[in-house]
């Protein structure tokens, strides 16, 4: 795991958008695995930027998603499938059906996990898996105790996570309350994963997911059993950081970094 502290949640998300433009340029098929939430709005305007004005070009890329509501159509304007086409999707000229969410009215609940994991494997992976953190240290929605094997599958959402993103739901109170998330072991499957945190609130979960023991309580201390994981935070989602000095050092003298100073 690398840790790469940025001045400003600008520059954290600037960054974490090149690293993609990196992958796309690299490999113009990628396979991104993508996540939502206000952190990532900035990515997405900034690829957004990037495709108008520098001709990024997502039209052979697939996207998986880490996770959809269940119990709420396309339509919701609080889906995950409404805010992609919102924030990305409807701005960029990748084909929207290779733009992939879970069925959040799937009536069969079981078989619209294995659904979604076999169209995972029919691509051969994810190779660049975007991710954000929880206020409960969650990736996805793998809630505390969740297994650091799992797969897709249903999942109910923590007291913590309901009270995090009721806000974004009219009235509060509708907030489904299970979803369909990636598993952890899903999510570790991916090729390269990077995580994206800003602002004081994430400091003392960021800094226990990455230097603190690896617990199925905190769903986020398994990316440190990843080969190639880089967590990208702002001084405020540093501050808790025992190792800064290191960390600066990493960014100031790897020659993988070099390109993006």
């Amino acid at each position: 795991m690398e840790v790469i502290i940025r001045p400003s949640a600008e520059s954290a998300a600037e960054l974490t958008a090149r690293l993609i433009q990196k992958a796309i340029m690299e490999k113009p098929e990628l396979v991104l695995g993508l996540a939502t939430g206000h952190t990532m709005e900035k990515v997405y305007d900034k690829l957004v930027e990037i495709h108008k004005s520098e001709g990024l070009d997502f039209s052979l890329c697939t996207t998986f998603n880490l996770d959809e509501y269940i119990g709420i159509t396309h339509r919701n304007k609080s889906s995950y499938w409404f805010y992609m086409n919102k924030h990305l999707f409807t701005r960029i000229n990748i084909d929207l059906r290779n733009t992939h969410l879970p069925n959040g009215m799937a009536e069969d609940y079981t078989a619209e996990s294995e659904k979604y994991e076999q169209m995972i494997k029919e691509v051969e992976g994810i190779d660049f898996q975007l991710l954000g953190i929880g206020k409960s240290g969650h990736i996805g929605f793998n809630e505390p105790l969740s297994a650091l094997q799992s797969r897709t599958r249903e999942k109910a959402l923590s007291p913590v996570t309901i009270k995090q993103n009721s806000k974004y739901f009219d009235p509060p109170e509708s907030m489904p309350k299970r979803a369909f998330t990636m598993g952890i072991g899903t999510i570790l499957d991916a090729k390269r994963i990077v995580l994206l945190a800003t602002g004081k609130k994430k400091a003392e979960i960021i800094a226990k997911a990455v230097e603190g023991p690896v617990t199925s309580m905190i769903s986020a201390t398994a990316l440190q059993l990843h080969p190639k994981t880089t967590v990208i935070v702002d001084e405020d989602a540093a501050s808790n950081l025992k190792e800064q000095e290191y960390y600066r050092w990493i960014f100031e003298n790897e020659p993988e970094w070099e390109q993006f100073k």
